[in-house]
């Protein structure tokens, strides 16, 4: 079992349980290091001494040699990764790879990147970091992709083919059981942040045109984001305030107890305007693992994981239309959504249990701490997942 330090934005973020659970569930983590104030911090303590005096010689040294605060940063990064006597450093988010290569590097432990979804498409982290990226790709023992568009994303930003591992989410699938879709009121759920790329007011106009021939048809939507007050006035503009409740950020038991009396699952992402895409939605596979069937877009990486016309029905971005067409579907054929939805629970415990994503990140950590060649392991993980 390799000895793992794991090196990430920020600590226990709401909307990266896939992080959380890294740190919490992962064999071998002997570190988890973030970022606060600017300077690296293992749980609540700073990695290096903040007081008076040993910031002013920090200060000192650095007038003397030359050298610009960034390099302090790296020596705090060193600092923590020798303290944990890590053989392996996995580091969360491309951009963060590139913050702590140097120390890695210093510290002559190799480096894991995982990338998650904006870090490989946004255009303008790619237009800042596309040099750093491919700098940080030679170093790295293994890259870590998310879903099958990333993989394609990730090799045309120079990473090589043999270091790249196909490795999407996995989630609790304990935690997440039990919906009888077919059994339910036409309720459709939605769960996910109100950004562009979640695209909610395309969700919206497509349930507007739902409650237009099935006035009995309602939609809940769990999250809160900057397009929340625009949703709000789309409602109100569409007539429809009465079929569409807001709920705001939830908690996992909250939106499970949704997911429990829906009729399906829906959201339409889509490429955002600066380029910014999806990974792989977690909520997708939690939906999946309920039991729901999931209407949603081929985007990113969910036509990786929902199966079209077996565990969901999938639309291309931005056609509002059908999916319209798909939720009525659903609304008047409640025993095909009950069929979708045994399929997906099916699907996504074969598949995409949080236990098996974890064991596959280990094995990519545990071959990059000796720094055996990837070829293998992925390989390996390749056969676990269904051809496409």
């Amino acid at each position: 079992m390799a000895r793992v330090c794991i090196i990430q934005p920020t600590l226990n973020a709401v909307s990266e349980t896939f992080i959380q659970a890294h740190g919490q569930r992962l064999s071998g983590v002997v570190a988890v290091v973030h970022r606060r104030d600017g300077i690296p911090w293992v749980g609540e303590r700073p990695v290096m001494a903040q007081h008076a005096v040993a910031r002013a010689q920090r200060k000192l040294a650095r007038i003397l040699s030359r050298r610009d605060w960034n390099s302090e940063i790296d020596a705090g990064y060193k600092l923590a990764i020798r303290k944990s006597q890590a053989q392996v450093v996995l580091a969360e988010y491309g951009m963060t790879g590139v913050r702590v290569a140097n120390a890695c590097r210093q510290a002559r432990v190799p480096l894991v990147v995982h990338f998650h979804g904006y870090d490989a498409s946004e255009r303008s982290v790619i237009e800042q970091y596309a040099d750093a990226y491919q700098r940080m790709f030679q170093q790295a023992v293994a890259v870590i992709g998310v879903s099958r568009a990333m993989e394609s994303q990730l090799l045309a930003l120079g990473c090589p083919r043999e270091k790249l591992i196909y490795l999407p989410y996995g989630i609790d699938c304990e935690r997440f059981e039990g919906a009888r879709p077919a059994n339910a009121a036409p309720n459709f759920v939605a769960v996910g942040r109100f950004v562009e790329k979640k695209a909610p007011h395309l969700t919206l106009l497509a349930f507007a045109r739902v409650v237009a021939k099935c006035p009995d048809a309602t939609l809940r939507m769990i999250g809160d984001g900057l397009l929340s007050g625009v949703c709000r006035d789309l409602v109100r503009g569409l007539g429809i305030e009465d079929k569409v409740a807001f709920l705001g950020s939830q908690p996992h038991d909250v939106v499970r107890k949704e997911m429990l009396r829906a009729r399906a699952f829906v959201q339409h992402s889509v490429v955002a305007s600066n380029g910014d895409s999806e990974g792989t939605p977690v909520a997708v596979l939690e939906a999946g693992a309920m039991g729901l069937p999931v209407l949603a877009t081929k985007h990113a990486g969910i036509p990786d994981v929902v199966v079209d016309n077996k565990t969901g029905l999938l639309v291309n971005e931005r056609d509002v239309v059908s999916m319209s067409e798909h939720m009525l579907t659903l609304v008047h054929n409640p025993a095909f959504a009950g069929e979708l939805g045994r399929n997906a629970a099916a699907h996504v415990r074969k598949y995409y249990t949080i236990e098996d994503s974890l064991k596959r990140l280990a094995r990519v950590l545990a071959a990059g701490a000796v720094r055996e060649s990837m070829q293998s392991v992925r390989d390996d993980i390749e056969k676990e997942f269904p051809v496409q």
